[in-house]
């Protein structure tokens, strides 16, 4: 189990034509990762997900706050980091590695290191052993690394961008091959991806940070019905937000077209339908919202995409 409480960093701005100034990339984290799950890091573009993952396989030093992985400390802990496998979302480092010569690196490092996964999943993505990683794809570059990190057999594998730069056909085989090997053992994988359907898919679990601050974490299937949208008719006139802002609903978003109010709101549908049940209405219907929906709303209601057209 991953225990993350509390965890905040910063960053200064310290290179060319820097001011010095400092970056809150996390602010305050708090998250439980359990053993035998799949863990999704959902966020905005620079919202802090990549730093979180190198925090927790002690690539960054913490600065505040506490990361437990099964009671320890990561950061300078060589019997921790031997059950991880980080799986950087680069991979410009192994360009003069062949996947041979990537075997034999990491085999030196993991004593858990299995070259018949690594044999049977090279032939199965017919990925070539004795060609130099600079001449492959980025598709390809991202099988071999993922192929090395099952491989190593550790309790945790963590990818950022685990599927960046793959075709649907080989996205899909790279998800089963990955989920086949990890659940068979019980491990836990943790990743991240800008496809939510794919964080969906895969996930039990899933946090979402924007701007280095926890909005949510949980159950996959909580967080959906942690918010819900809702159709209203009324034929005379369309219900005001103001009419349902009374009623003591958190709304995320409100519109309208014509006689029909569509909002989003935050909460539980059967507590929400008995709130807005006390506007006057012809029909009220409850609909179910995808995570890419929850999403969406969420960001759009701390200002994320209205900060990217005002820029503009």
């Amino acid at each position: 189990m991953i225990e993350i409480a509390n965890v905040t960093m910063e960053f200064r701005n310290k290179g060319v034509g820097g001011d010095g100034s400092t970056l809150t990339a996390l602010r305050d984290i708090s998250v439980t990762i359990p053993d035998g799950c799949v863990y999704g890091f959902l966020g905005s573009n620079g919202a802090g997900k990549s730093t979180l993952m190198r925090l927790l396989c002690g690539v960054y030093r913490l600065q505040k706050g506490t990361i437990k992985v099964d009671g320890r400390d990561v950061w300078n802990n060589a019997s921790v980091k031997s059950e991880m496998f980080f799986v950087n979302d680069e991979t410009v480092q192994y360009a003069d590695f062949t996947l041979e010569g990537l075997r034999k690196y990491y085999r030196s490092y993991y004593e858990t290191f299995s070259d018949e996964v690594f044999y049977r999943l090279a032939k199965q993505l017919q990925l070539p052993l004795n060609r130099k990683m600079s001449s492959f794809s980025k598709g390809m570059k991202r099988q071999a690394v993922v192929i090395v990190g099952l491989a190593s057999m550790t309790k945790y594998l963590v990818l950022d961008e685990a599927f960046d730069g793959l075709d649907p056909a080989m996205r899909k085989m790279v998800k089963d091959i990955i989920t086949d090997e990890m659940l068979d053992r019980g491990a836990t994988l943790i990743l991240s991806s800008h496809n939510i359907a794919e964080i969906n898919e895969l996930c039990d679990r899933a946090l979402l940070i924007h701007k280095g601050e926890l909005v949510f974490d949980g159950e996959i299937d909580k967080i959906r019905s942690c918010a819900c949208k809702v159709q209203l008719m009324r034929k005379d006139s369309a219900i005001t937000r103001e009419e349902l802002e009374k009623t003591g609903v958190d709304i995320l978003k409100y519109s309208t077209m014509g006689s029909v109010a569509q909002v989003i709101v935050r909460g539980a549908g059967d507590e929400i339908m008995q709130k807005i049940s006390a506007v006057p209405n012809d029909v009220c219907e409850l609909i179910p919202l995808t995570l890419e929906e929850v999403f969406i709303y969420e960001l759009e209601a701390r200002g994320y995409g209205h900060e990217v057209l005002s820029e503009n």
